[in-house]
């Protein structure tokens, strides 16, 4: 991916790449708080104290990442991480609409954690040797935590999918519900070309390719069927997004929308 230019601080670059280096770290951080947020929702309610605990702590980390993400964006010139959090209305977001629907039950979650694992992983070692010092220093150092979220879901993908029939009929409905909004995920915007030609970021396409790759793979390991024949849910990242990231945000903001001013 290297392009041979490097990007050593906020103000080395300029221009169409600070636009897409704006868009891409928008993307990367709202997915992150939002998924990050619904799998806190599990705190106290997963089947397993062992689940209980894994999902909050990679919502703890979720939502930490979405955090450097924003302070990327801040020293670029955008707003604080705090009003890009909590102010924004949802046409504002950039998620895809995989990290925002609804927590649902245990299957679905796992699948979606399992698919946006598989997606992130893949990001991140493509970003590692960014052009973008801040951005390459920043994913090689979360690299170590991510690899023990990938761990975690996969585990759970087969422990479901080779467990009893209920538990594999469940699994492969989330699989039905879940693939399409996960191929959302590679939604390509208008500033694809500019990313990926500067070294900034990869390709939507190739990270989706090898999602696919790896998602096939450990599905039929795991007794479970890819979907044919799928349409991509896409529109997260142009703003178009299900009813449900409305109703997250709201929940999500209230507290802070009481009195932005004050401090935390």
């Amino acid at each position: 991916m290297s392009t041979g230019t490097t990007f050593s601080a906020a103000g080395d670059i300029q221009g169409e790449e600070r636009s897409a280096l704006i868009d891409l770290l928008y993307r990367l951080g709202d997915d992150d708080l939002m998924i990050g947020h619904r799998n806190s929702e599990w705190t106290g309610l997963a089947p397993i104290l062992e689940a209980d605990i894994a999902f909050s702590s990679m919502a703890q980390d979720e939502i930490g990442r979405a955090l450097s993400y924003y302070r990327m964006l801040h020293a670029l010139g955008e707003p604080d991480p705090d009003t890009i959090a909590f102010t924004r209305a949802a046409a504002a977001y950039r998620c895809a609409s995989l990290a925002s629907l609804d927590r649902s039950d245990w299957a679905f979650s796992t699948v979606r954690q399992y698919f946006y694992d598989v997606a992130t992983t893949r990001r991140l070692a493509l970003m590692a040797d960014s052009s973008y010092t801040p951005l390459s220093q920043f994913v090689r150092k979360v690299g170590g935590e991510q690899k023990y979220h990938m761990m975690h879901s996969r585990m759970w993908v087969v422990r479901l999918g080779k467990g009893t029939d209920e538990s594999r009929l469940l699994m492969q409905q989330a699989v039905e519900k879940a693939y399409p909004h996960a191929l959302g995920m590679f939604e390509a915007t208008e500033w694809d070309a500019v990313i990926a030609g500067s070294g900034i970021g990869p390709c939507e396409a190739d990270v989706e390719a090898s999602w696919v790759e790896e998602v096939a793979e450990h599905l039929s390991a795991s007794g479970l069927a890819v979907p044919t024949n799928v349409e991509p849910t896409y529109g997260g990242r142009c703003g178009r997004h299900p009813e449900e990231l409305g109703c997250l945000l709201e929940e999500m903001q209230k507290v802070y929308k009481l009195e932005p001013s004050a401090p935390w």
